[in-house]
C-alpha cells in the first residue's frame, strides 16, 4: 500500500512539474495578472494557518514582499488594501511563467523544484499542492470567474430570465437551440453582459444582489450586495462600471465597481426605478420609474443627475436612438396603460410625438394581466431603421419604420411632416413582455410570459418563425457575444 500511494504521489508530482513547466506565452501573449483572482484565491492563502508553521502575514506585515495591515476588527483587507498588495507581489512573479517567479519559489519544497531556503519556511512539499496550484494559476493569467487573458473569440448569445422561476436560460441563435442553463438565482430579473463578453450580470429580486456569473461555466460566483430590491442593468461602455436600478423608494442607481465588484456608491434619482440604459456614446445614463413618471438623466462621468424630465404617466421600457455622430438623439418611451410610446426630443427635452398601436381588426383585445402595460417591450434595430415593440393586448409585436425624415443626421423640410409607417404586426404568442435583437439585426427574441417560450421572430420576412420552451414566466432578455476559448 506504502509503495501505491508513493507512486501516486511521484505521478501528481510529475505531472504536476510537466505543467507548470509548459512553454509560457511569448512577450506580445503575456498574460495579464488578474486582481480579481488575487483578491479572492490568493489572499486567503496569506492568512491560512498551516499545522507547524506561523501563518504568511505574520512575517510579511514587517518582511519583503509586505502585506498590508488589516484594519482593526477585520479578518482580511479592504479592496484599497487589497489593491496595494497586488500591486506589490505581483512584482514578485513573472506573468506566465510560475517556475520563475519567486513568490512561488521560495515556500516550495527545494526537492520539489523550489530554492534552498525561506526564511518563513518551507509550505508546499510539491506543486501539486492546492495552494502553490492556485497561485500558479494566478501567475498564469487565471481570471476570477472568467477565462483566462487574452481570449480572442466569442459566440452570440441569447440570456432568457424567468421572473417566475430561478434560472436564466441560454439560446444559441444560429440553431435556436437551448445551449446552457444558469441556476441558482431565484426571481432574476435584469441581464447585461459585460462588454468583453466575459461576465454575465444579473440582478437578484429574492438576495437583493448583483450576481456575476462566469460564461465560461454558467456559474454564480459573486453577489454584490445593493441598497434595496433592484430591477434592470446596464453596464459602462467600457465595462468598468456596472449600474442597477432600486426599484424602492426614494429611487437610486447602484453602481458596481467591475473590478473590485463592491458597491461603491448609490446616486439618488427621481423616483423607484423601473428600467435604466446606458447612453450610446457612454456618458449618460437614462433611469425610468413609474411611480414617480420620470426619466432621470444621470452624467456618468460626475455621477449625478443632469435633468428630469416628468410625463403624465409611468416610464416603462425605453430605448434610444442614437444621431449619426454616435450621442442620443431621441427617447422612445412605453408608459403606463398606453398602447404605444412616446417621442422626446434630446436636446429640448420634450415629447414631441405619441405612437399609437392601432386596433387589429377581428381581435379580440387582451385584457387580463397586464399590470398598466398594454405595450411592454421595446428596440431599435441596428441600422436605426426599425422600432420593434410588444403589444399585450394582441399577443403581437409592431414594427414601424423610422420616419425617413426625421432619421437622426438629416434635416427635415419644414413644411414636410414626420410619418411613421407601420411596417407589419406579427402575432406571436400570449403575454409578449420583452425584446431583444441579435448584433446583427437578422433575429427578434419575445419574451412570451403568458407561454413560458421565447418567440423568434426572421426580422427581414417579418414573420414567426419558432418558439422555444423556457422557464417561468419570461421576462427580460438581452442578446450579445460572449467570450469563449
Amino acid at each position: 500500500m506504502v509503495s501505491v500511494l508513493r507512486s501516486i504521489g511521484l505521478f501528481l508530482l510529475a505531472a504536476a512539474v510537466q505543467f507548470a513547466q509548459q512553454p509560457g506565452p511569448s512577450a506580445s501573449e503575456e498574460p495579464e495578472l488578474d486582481y480579481l483572482y488575487f483578491k479572492e484565491q490568493v489572499q486567503p492563502i496569506f492568512l491560512a494557518k498551516r499545522t507547524g508553521h506561523a501563518r504568511c502575514i505574520t512575517c510579511h506585515s514587517h518582511r519583503s514582499p509586505p502585506l498590508q495591515e488589516i484594519s482593526p476588527g477585520e479578518t482580511t483587507w479592504n479592496n484599497e488594501q487589497s489593491r496595494r498588495n497586488f500591486e506589490i507581489w505581483k512584482l514578485f512573479v513573472v506573468p506566465g511563467k510560475p517556475l520563475e517567479s519567486r513568490a512561488l519559489l521560495h515556500p516550495l519544497a527545494e526537492a520539489a523544484g523550489g530554492d534552498r531556503f525561506h526564511a518563513g519556511g518551507k509550505h508546499w512539499a510539491s506543486q501539486a499542492d492546492p495552494e502553490w496550484q492556485t497561485l500558479a494559476a494566478w501567475v498564469r493569467g487565471q481570471r476570477f470567474g472568467g477565462l483566462a487573458m487574452p481570449s480572442t473569440s466569442g459566440a452570440v448569445r441569447v440570456l432568457q430570465t424567468n421572473a417566475a422561476g430561478d434560472n436564466i436560460h441560454v439560446i444559441d441563435p444560429a440553431t435556436n437551440e437551448l445551449v446552457g442553463l444558469i441556476e441558482d438565482i431565484e426571481v432574476p430579473h435584469g441581464v447585461a453582459i459585460a462588454p468583453d463578453g466575459k461576465r454575465i450580470y444579473v440582478s437578484n429580486e429574492a438576495r437583493q444582489t448583483l450576481d456575476v456569473v462566469d460564461v465560461r461555466t454558467f456559474k454564480v460566483f459573486k453577489r454584490i450586495p445593493l441598497s434595496g430590491r433592484p430591477n434592470n442593468v446596464d453596464v459602462a461602455k467600457d465595462g468598468a462600471k456596472v449600474y442597477v436600478g432600486i426599484r424602492e423608494a426614494p429611487g437610486a442607481v447602484d453602481v458596481i465597481d467591475a473590478v473590485s465588484l463592491t458597491n461603491v456608491k448609490s446616486i439618488p434619482v427621481e423616483g423607484p426605478v423601473h428600467n435604466l440604459y446606458v447612453s450610446p456614446e457612454g456618458a449618460l445614463l437614462f433611469a425610468g420609474s413609474i411611480e414617480s413618471r420620470t426619466i432621470t438623466v444621470v452624467d456618468l462621468p460626475r455621477e449625478a443627475i443632469s435633468w428630469t424630465l416628468t410625463l403624465d404617466a409611468g416610464i416603462r421600457p425605453m430605448a434610444l436612438l442614437r444621431n449619426g455622430e454616435g450621442s442620443t438623439g431621441q427617447i422612445f418611451v412605453q408608459l403606463s396603460d398606453f398602447h404605444g410610446f412616446a417621442v422626446v426630443d434630446y436636446a429640448t427635452q420634450k415629447v414631441i410625438e405619441r405612437v399609437e398601436f392601432p386596433d387589429l381588426p377581428g381581435h379580440e383585445k387582451e385584457l387580463e394581466g397586464l399590470q398598466g402595460s398594454p405595450s411592454h417591450g421595446l428596440v431599435i434595430s441596428p441600422d436605426r431603421k426599425t422600432v420593434w415593440a410588444t403589444s399585450k393586448y394582441y399577443h403581437a409585436v409592431y414594427a414601424y419604420g423610422v420616419p425617413q425624415p426625421c432619421r437622426p443626421g438629416r434635416q427635415p423640410d419644414p413644411d414636410e411632416r414626420c410619418e411613421w409607417e407601420l411596417l407589419k404586426v406579427v402575432e406571436v404568442g400570449r403575454h409578449p413582455d420583452w425584446l431583444a435583437l441579435t448584433p446583427d439585426g437578422a433575429s427578434l427574441y419575445v419574451a412570451l410570459a403568458g407561454e413560458d417560450a421565447v418567440a423568434v421572430v426572421d426580422t427581414e420576412a417579418m414573420a414567426l418563425v419558432n418558439k422555444i420552451p423556457v422557464g417561468n414566466v419570461p421576462k427580460r432578455n438581452i442578446a450579445g457575444v460572449l467570450a469563449t476559448r
